[in-house]
């Protein structure tokens, strides 16, 4: 157990954004105790949740209720604090701050008023997620959570057809199966999916599979949608001539109906496509 300093704070009078554990209680940093064990003010998105860990470490703080209802309201009297002499932590209920929790405000307003902002780094589920799925991490797009709203969760699917990078969503277990469903509808049944959930926790699983016969796993046990997920979905594949495999779907089921050049031209009208490049490809291909 770490030995609790809880004296007067020495830290310099400035923001520390401290990541906090997002499932496992030893997931954090000796800097982040130290760091919360010093400041003179901790301002946690939920201040019951967060005194578990507190009390876990033995950091005796006072905290400040920092959430999304309040945000905006509670900038200035934090920054204010800041200005007096004070040192702050921001904390999230789990993660990094700012990473689909609250922040971005506060962060903002102090960078533009010339109060020093500090990262003290350690667990993000979407890192966390990443180093083990066994997708591509050279190039990834994080996206938060989906639109709860069909048409919206639709527009923003349908916006990433194309998208090459590993792409990273948060999603609720209420959700988890439509945006699977949707997803085979708008990328593709066999576009690779990778499920995490539970990340750090005692039912951590990972799943790796096709969108459709990810959807039948789901679908299978009520227990595969429980818990927190991190999804991740695999980039768009392009061929040799670097035309997006989801043209290529769509050319393919098109010539089913279609002429070839009419379903070309279709396609490159859909995906942004070069006409006489998908032109050629059907000729090769179909």
């Amino acid at each position: 157990m770490f030995e609790s300093s809880q004296s007067s704070s020495q830290l310099p009078a400035k923001l520390y954004i401290v990541a906090t554990p997002i499932g496992n209680i030893s997931d954090i940093t000796y800097r982040a105790i130290e760091i919360l064990q010093q400041v003179d003010l901790i301002a946690a998105e939920d201040t019951r949740h967060s005194g578990k860990l507190l009390s876990h470490y033995q950091i005796k703080k006072p905290l400040f209720a920092y959430h999304d209802h309040n945000e905006r309201d509670r900038v200035n009297e934090l920054i204010g604090k800041i200005q007096a002499g004070q040192s702050v932590a921001l904390i999230s209920d789990a993660g990094t701050p700012l990473i689909n929790d609250p922040g971005y405000h506060l962060v903002n307003e102090c960078r533009a008023v010339g109060v020093d902002v500090v990262p003290v780094p350690g667990p993000s589920a979407v890192i966390t997620a990443l180093s083990a799925a066994g997708l591509p991490t050279d190039r990834f797009s994080y996206e938060g959570f989906l639109p709860a709203k069909e048409k919206g969760k639709q527009d923003k699917l349908k916006a990433l057809v194309d998208e090459t990078r590993t792409m990273v969503f948060y999603e609720s277990p209420r959700r988890i199966q439509d945006t699977v469903q949707q997803i085979i509808t708008i990328l593709g049944a066999d576009r690779k999916l990778v499920v995490a959930r539970e990340l750090t926790k005692m039912f951590e699983s990972f799943y790796s599979l096709p969108a459709s016969e990810m959807l039948e796993f789901l679908n299978q046990d009520a227990n595969h949608c429980r818990g927190e997920f991190v999804l991740m979905v695999s980039g768009v594949q392009k061929d040799e001539e670097g035309i997006p495999q989801v043209a290529l779907n769509t050319l393919t089921l098109l010539k089913e109906q279609l002429p070839l050049k009419k379903a070309a031209a279709l396609t490159a009208q859909i995906h942004d496509q070069k006409k006489n490049e998908l032109y050629k490809w059907g000729l090769e291909n179909l």
